[in-house]
C-alpha cells in the first residue's frame, strides 16, 4: 500500500454525492429529524454533564443542574440498551425517500451510533479507546472537580444549591468507581502500576487540602461571591467535603494501593484480556478507518523521517548545525532567548501572548473562511490539582447557548515545556483556526441535527486542527523561520506518535522505550515526553487520530484542487466544516461530490 496516498476502508455506509443545499426535501426527511430530536433528547435524559456542558440546564432541564452522570455497571447498560435501540430504529430509514443532506445525516449518525456499542457490548467496557476505570487522566476523582470549576455555572442561588448537590453525587460516584474498578481489575482491567502511582498522587493532593480551603469548596465561595449571591456557602460545602467527599476518596486511595501490587507487568493495552482485539477497535474508534497497527506503525517511520529533513533545513539557516535533528531542537528548546520566566509573572505573560497571537490570527481568518463564529473563547492554564496527570493542551466546547465560552486549556506545571517558537501552531492547533474554529461552526451550524452538532469524531477533528496550522502557515501566521521550526515540529510530534502508540500497544514496547524514542526524535524534553506517552499507554489509539486524520483533510482539499483547478475557492471548500464531524471516508466522499458540483 502508498501510504502517501492510502485508501481508507472504514466500513462507512455509500453517502448521498449532491451537495447539502442543492436537494429538495425527501418525503421522509421531517420523520427523521423527528427520530434524531426524540433520540438525542433520550441521550440528554442519561446524563445531565453532557445537558450542562451544551448549557441546555435550565427550563425543563433544570434539574440537570443538580446531578452527575451514573458512573455505575447498570447505567452503562442503559445506555447500551438505548443505543441499541436507537440504530434499530434508523435502520429503517435504508430505504426511506431522503434528501442528499438527511441521507448523510442518517449515516454518520448510524455510523457514531455503531462505534458507541462496541466496548460495552464487545468487552464490557466504557470505551476501547479508554479501557481503564481509573487511571491518571481518567475517573471521578480527576474530571469532576474540573467540570465543577469550570461548566457549572454560577449566576443564582440556585446554581449554588445545584453546586452543593453536585457535591453529594461526587461522593456517590467515587464510591461507584471504586466498586466499578475493583471489578474491572478482578477481570484483568487495570492501569499499568506508574499510572497507579500517578493516580495515587493527584488523590492525595486532592484529599490533602483543608475541606473549607479546597478547591471544591474555593470554587463555589469565589464565584458566588464574584455574582454578589449572598449567604454562607462555605460551610454546607465544606461540610459535604469533609463528611461524604474525603471518606469516599479516602476509602479510593486504600483500595488503588491494595489493587496496586496485583496489576500486570507492561504498559500497553496488549497486557489486558483480548488486549488486541481492543487495540484493534480503538484504532478503528480513532480513525474511523480499518488500518492496521502494522500500517500505521509504517506509516509513522515514513513521516518522521520526510518532517526530519524539512526541519534540518530550517534549523540549518537557522545556525542550529550540530548534532540530530533532535538534538538541534533540543538545543533550541533550552535557549534561554526562547523560554518564559518559571515565575508566576512568566505563566501570565505566556498566556497573554498566546491571546495577542490569537487575535491576530482571527484578524487574518477572512482570508480563508466565509463562516467565522463569533463563539468567544478563553486561554486558562490547567488547574494546579490535575496538572500531574494532565494533557498538555486541550479544548473545551463553549455552551450552545453561549453562556460559557470555550476554554483552551495549556498545562503550565513545566513553563519550560513551552518554548516561545513551539507556541504559535499549538494556539492555532486548539484556537483558530483549529479546535475553537471547527467545532463553534458545527454548533452554529443551522442545518444538521444535535446529534451532529455535538458529535465528536477524533480523526475528523484533531485532523483538521493539524490541517489548521498547515493552513495557518498559508496564512503567514509563522512570523520566523523558527516559528515555522515550530510548525514543523508539531508536525513531528504527532508522526512520531503514529511509531510510539503502535509500538506500545502492538509491538509491546515499554514506557521507557517509548518515551526515549520520542525525546530522540522531537527533542522535548524527558518530562514532557514522558506525560505524553503516559497517556498514549493509557489511552490506546488516540494518539494515532492526528497524523492519520491530517493525510485525509490535506488529500481531500488536493483532489478538489486538481478536479475544480481556477474554479476551487478555499473559502467554500472550509464552507464544508458546516457539515459536522464526519468518519474521514465520508469526508473524503463529500468533498468529492462537492467539487464535483461545483461548490468549490
Amino acid at each position: 500500500m502508498d501510504r502517501r496516498d492510502f485508501l481508507l476502508s472504514s466500513g462507512a455506509v455509500a453517502i448521498a454525492v449532491a451537495a447539502p443545499r442543492a436537494l429538495a426535501q425527501g418525503s421522509d426527511d421531517a420523520r427523521l429529524s423527528a427520530a434524531f430530536t426524540a433520540i438525542f433528547d433520550r441521550q440528554l435524559d442519561l446524563s445531565p454533564t453532557f445537558v450542562t456542558s451544551l448549557g441546555l440546564d435550565k427550563g425543563a432541564r433544570a434539574g440537570a443542574k443538580s446531578q452527575l452522570d451514573d458512573n455505575s455497571k447498570s447505567a452503562m447498560m442503559k445506555r447500551l440498551a438505548m443505543t441499541q435501540a436507537a440504530i434499530k430504529e434508523l435502520e429503517g430509514f435504508k430505504t426511506a425517500n431522503l434528501s442528499a443532506p438527511q441521507q448523510l445525516n442518517l449515516d454518520v449518525i448510524l455510523y457514531s451510533l455503531g462505534q458507541q456499542t462496541v466496548a460495552p457490548a464487545t468487552f464490557g467496557l466504557n470505551s476501547a479507546v479508554r479501557p481503564y476505570r481509573i487511571f491518571q487522566q481518567g475517573g471521578s476523582y480527576f474530571s469532576t472537580p474540573d467540570f465543577l470549576n469550570t461548566a457549572h455555572t454560577i449566576n443564582a442561588a440556585a446554581d449554588c444549591d445545584a453546586y452543593l448537590a453536585r457535591l453529594e453525587a461526587f461522593a456517590r460516584n467515587l464510591r461507584t468507581d471504586s466498586a466499578m474498578q475493583r471489578d474491572e481489575a478482578a477481570r484483568g482491567y487495570l492501569a499499568p502500576g506508574w499510572s497507579l502511582d500517578l493516580t495515587l498522587v493527584q488523590m492525595k493532593k486532592l484529599r490533602d487540602q483543608p475541606a473549607a480551603s479546597s478547591s471544591l469548596v474555593q470554587s463555589l465561595v469565589k464565584r458566588a461571591a464574584a455574582k454578589g449571591i449572598s449567604g454562607d456557602w462555605q460551610g454546607p460545602a465544606a461540610a459535604i467535603v469533609e463528611k461524604s467527599i474525603y471518606p469516599a476518596l479516602d476509602a479510593q486511595i486504600a483500595m488503588i494501593e491494595g489493587l496496586r501490587p496485583r496489576t500486570a507487568a507492561g504498559d500497553g493495552v496488549w497486557r489486558t484480556p483480548r488486549g488486541e482485539e481492543i487495540y484493534a477497535a480503538a484504532l478503528k474508534s480513532a480513525t474511523t478507518t480499518d488500518l492496521s497497527a502494522a500500517e500505521i506503525h509504517a506509516m509513522g517511520i515514513e513521516q518522521v523521517a520526510d518532517i526530519s529533513a524539512q526541519l534540518d533545513t530550517i534549523l540549518q539557516g537557522a545556525g542550529y548545525t550540530k548534532g540530530s535533528v533532535g538534538e538541534r531542537l533540543a538545543a533550541l528548546n533550552a535557549d534561554p532567548s526562547q523560554l518564559y520566566p518559571d515565575t508566576a509573572q512568566g505563566r501570565s505573560d505566556l498566556i497573554a501572548a498566546l491571546n495577542a497571537e490569537a487575535k491576530l490570527m482571527q484578524a487574518k481568518l477572512p482570508q480563508a473562511f466565509a463562516t467565522i463564529p463569533d463563539t468567544p473563547l478563553e486561554i486558562r492554564a490547567v488547574p494546579v490539582e490535575i496538572q500531574d496527570g494532565a494533557s498538555n493542551g486541550y479544548y473545551n466546547r463553549a455552551a450552545l447557548d453561549g453562556s460559557r465560552p470555550a476554554i483552551f486549556f495549556i498545562n503550565l506545571k513545566a513553563i519550560g515545556d513551552w518554548p516561545k517558537y513551539t507556541l504559535p501552531a499549538l494556539n492555532y492547533h486548539e484556537g483558530v483556526p483549529g479546535h475553537h474554529l471547527q467545532i463553534s461552526t458545527a454548533q452554529t451550524a443551522g442545518d444538521i441535527p444535535m446529534l451532529r452538532k455535538t458529535a465528536f469524531m477524533s480523526a475528523y477533528s484533531e485532523g483538521w486542527a493539524l490541517y489548521a496550522e498547515q493552513l495557518s502557515d498559508e496564512l503567514k501566521g509563522y512570523a520566523t523561520p523558527l516559528d515555522r521550526a515550530g510548525y514543523l515540529q508539531s508536525f513531528l510530534f504527532r508522526a512520531a506518535r503514529l511509531v510510539v502508540d503502535t509500538g506500545i500497544h502492538s509491538k509491546q514496547w515499554s514506557r521507557e522505550k517509548a518515551t526515549a524514542y520520542m525525546v530522540e526524535k522531537t527533542g522535548f524534553t524527558q518530562a514532557r515526553c514522558q506525560r505524553e506517552v503516559e497517556r498514549y499507554c493509557t489511552q490506546p489509539g488516540q494518539a494515532t487520530s492526528y497524523k492519520v486524520g491530517h493525510g485525509v483533510w490535506t488529500k481531500a482539499r488536493a483532489a478538489a484542487q486538481a478536479a475544480m483547478g481556477d474554479r476551487f475557492d478555499i473559502k467554500q471548500f472550509h464552507a464544508i466544516l458546516e457539515e459536522g464531524a464526519m468518519p474521514l471516508s465520508m469526508l473524503e466522499a463529500r468533498v468529492a461530490a462537492r467539487a464535483k458540483m461545483g461548490n468549490f
